[in-house]
């Protein structure tokens, strides 16, 4: 048998080759609802993604911010040219105990509250309360250290804050607001670089899986 392999011509061995089966022609088309559900769920997710990445920039950069500190001294009277955007400072303050209200976050014990500066609701003190802390009598601190940035771009984890603090003190916070997060320092932040990180990976993975699946196969 080897002797009449030898003896065939190598043309017709490639027209045979070449040759398509007609039974693979016969077999109905690949479904393409399928695939283009697959693409669509990607791309939303890789949309989220970067959209994550996006409402947690303040976050990251506060988390990159100089860890040294700045006492602007009393938060009332400082200037508020001398607020720097998503900066650590210190500084002293009398809050005023009308429209502060009280909320709490999933996944966590302690309680938070916040409080206008007295005659000044154009500045807003985030204050946490431990377990316990919180009581009939409890006294609001005057001194305060921590993440001062826009009311508006506070991030995520005080996504509709403005509208609650409004809907409770009965008239409209300042449009250029300021809020102190007491205790807030920025290697705080790291749990943003890490989910931004995570975030990012996804919109990378889905967007190469959706360029695989698009691809023309020749």
């Amino acid at each position: 048998m080897s002797n009449i392999a030898k003896t065939q011509d190598p043309e017709l061995l490639i027209g045979a080759a070449d040759e398509v089966d007609p039974e693979l022609l016969a077999l109905p088309a690949p479904p393409k609802t399928g695939r283009t559900a697959t693409v669509a769920l990607l791309l939303a997710t890789a949309i989220a993604s970067v959209a994550m990445c996006v409402m947690l920039r303040k976050d990251v950069g506060y988390a990159l911010a100089s860890p040294s500190i700045t006492d602007v001294g009393e938060l009332a009277t400082a200037p508020r040219e001398g607020f720097a955007e998503n900066s650590y400072i210190r500084g002293t303050a009398t809050l005023g105990a009308s429209g502060a209200i009280r909320y709490e976050r999933p996944f966590r014990s302690d309680s938070f509250r916040a409080f206008p500066v007295a005659g000044h609701p154009d500045v807003w003190v985030e204050v946490r309360l431990k377990p316990g802390q919180e009581g009939a009598r409890y006294v609001p601190p005057s001194q305060f250290a921590g993440r001062l940035v826009r009311l508006d771009d506070a991030g995520p984890k005080h996504r509709g804050l403005r509208s609650a603090l409004e809907q409770a003190s009965g008239r409209k916070v300042p449009a250029n607001a300021w809020l102190l997060v007491d205790g807030e320092a920025p290697q705080d932040g790291r749990w943003a670089m890490m989910l931004v990180a995570l975030f990012a990976g996804f919109a990378a993975w889905n967007a190469l899986s959706v360029a695989k699946l698009l691809r023309r196969v020749k």
